[in-house]
């Protein structure tokens, strides 16, 4: 899919700021938008949600979540259920070093010297490669850092880590939007501390740092005259970087949209999948490559390279993030190399008790932190919104959640609890040592992340995007990295898709007035 730019977009909005003659009639009540005789409000153009750099758009769909290989170690964590994935975008290749070098660069020459402890916390941990019966010096001293291996996915970086990582890219990302669009003028000197530009800060106007004074490149308040900010409705911002979800991560793994038939226009799916590829083994069928892996992965005891003079994966441990072929969605190595973090809480039954629509376990609702007098708070020392906890006030007349934390919700409750009559256990507010005790008798507890795919260390097995395990969320190891993901905004196919469905059966967008085309 071409990526699409906001650019022409924003020339647009300008002029419609400027002028009444991109004016819209309303079916609602007959006024005209973008009008400043009428109180002035404004509804920009919009064309498509720009797709963000690294990111490619999985169009979502129905598919069988879970496992579709024999399970060999008997654990019964992931029973097949159909679920839908929404469309959302993903990063095509895993996190590399150097993308992730670039993001420590930032975090030191903006928090470096006020908050050294900023920087401690982003460090990627490169002791995960020492082995007490392995020689790994060389990969503790370079891997992270050394130029050879800029392009490899990076490893040592806890759930907590990748999380911030996403954060980070967000608003580096929304800032060479505006600076792109002469919005802002950058100033990197400036930016230190809680100076930095955030995207929430910025929309609740608490960053002011190097805007553009020129009223041609400033969105225009058409009912005052006076200049104002970017604002989500002008649709040029992008959403925020996260983790995929476990299911997002399975589905766009498993790429069944490679296996519709082409020939009709009907849902018919030709034929299933065990890897992110067509066939039940991990070898290259097509002619010109016949034999060759297909992933990075362990082959056999003691095999992790092949042998001299024909190294099939062409690496010992990981390879770079676009080494072998992409899948039917484009993206790279969702098999083999390294593991990788999802969001959600890991639990065995998780799948049975997910919604069948975008499911996640994981959930912890929040709120903006508001001053004494009802208005939002001020910016952390970081330059975030600050955020808690929604509480049972605040849900009190609400049907569709009743508090905030559902990390454990109908798994792990005291109500369940062998211990229930305990009153130690009954007061519990999570209930989470009720059912799983956690260090005594199971790792498991609602800091458990799901780890998804393949690494370098796993036999084919794990290369099943059905195979699922977990790891406390602030540990790391030297085989699991991550890739980041983002909402999809609007309409679930690309534009040039959504036209034809347009075409062939109605819009969910307002039509324009016939006296303006």
């Amino acid at each position: 899919m071409k990526k699409i730019t906001q650019v022409g977009m924003l020339a647009a909005l300008v002029a419609a700021f400027a002028s009444c003659k991109d004016q819209q009639i309303s079916s609602t009540t007959g006024w005209a938008y973008n009008d400043a005789r009428n109180g002035g409000f404004e509804v920009p153009p919009y064309i498509e949600q720009e797709t963000g750099p690294g990111l490619v758009l999985i169009e979502g769909g129905t598919f069988v979540m879970g496992q579709v290989e024999q399970d060999v170690l008997f654990e019964h964590d992931n029973q097949p259920r159909r679920v839908t994935v929404s469309s959302f975008y993903m990063d095509e290749a895993e996190v590399s070093n150097v993308a992730y070098r670039e993001y420590l660069e930032w975090v030191k020459r903006v928090f470096g010297e006020d908050y050294p402890e900023v920087l401690t916390k982003a460090l990627p941990d490169t002791l995960v490669w020492r082995s007490k019966m392995g020689f790994f010096d060389n990969y503790v001293d370079n891997y992270l850092r050394h130029p050879a291996y800029n392009y490899y996915p990076v490893v040592g970086v806890s759930w907590i880590q990748a999380n911030d990582f996403c954060a980070w890219r967000t608003d580096r990302t929304n800032e060479m939007i505006m600076v792109r669009e002469k919005i802002m003028v950058w100033h990197p000197q400036e930016q230190l501390a809680e100076e930095n530009f955030n995207t929430e800060a910025y929309l609740a106007g608490q960053y002011e740092l190097g805007l553009n004074n020129k009223k041609k490149f400033q969105p225009v308040n058409i009912f005052t005259g006076e200049q104002r900010k970017v604002r989500i409705e002008d649709g040029l911002l992008l959403p925020k970087f996260r983790l995929p979800t476990e299911a997002e991560w399975e589905y766009a793994a498993l790429a069944l949209v490679g296996n519709t038939d082409p020939s009709t226009d009907r849902e018919i799916i030709k034929e299933k999948r065990l890897y992110p590829w067509s066939g039940h083994i991990s070898r290259n069928p097509n002619e010109k490559f016949k034999g060759d892996f297909l992933a990075n992965f362990r082959r056999g005891r003691g095999d992790y390279m092949g042998s001299a003079g024909r190294l099939n994966d062409m690496g010992d441990a990981t390879v770079p993030v676009y080494a072998y072929w992409p899948n039917d969605f484009g993206l790279y190595n969702m098999a083999g190399n390294v593991s990788e973090w999802v969001m959600d809480v890991y639990r065995p039954l998780s799948l049975m008790d997910f919604d069948e629509f975008r499911p996640f376990r994981g959930n912890v609702f929040k709120k903006k932190l508001l001053d004494d007098e009802g208005f939002l708070a001020e910016k952390d020392s970081l330059g975030r919104i600050q955020y808690v906890d929604v509480t049972k006030d605040d849900a009190a007349m609400r049907r569709n959640y009743k508090r905030a934390n559902y990390l454990d919700y109908e798994d792990g409750d005291v109500v369940s609890s062998l211990y229930f009559n305990d009153a130690s256990y009954a007061d519990s507010v999570s209930g989470t040592h009720a059912m799983y005790d956690y260090s005594a008798t199971t790792l498991i507890n609602n800091q458990s992340r799901v780890i998804k795919g393949g690494s370098w260390k796993d036999p084919a097995y794990w290369m099943v995007p059905g195979t699922r395990r977990h790891l406390d969320e602030q540990a790391s190891t030297e085989w699991i990295g991550f890739r980041c993901a983002m909402d999809r905004i609007g309409p679930p196919m690309g534009i040039a898709k959504h036209n034809r469905y347009v075409h062939r059966g109605g819009s969910q967008y307002a039509k324009p007035d016939k006296r303006n085309n």
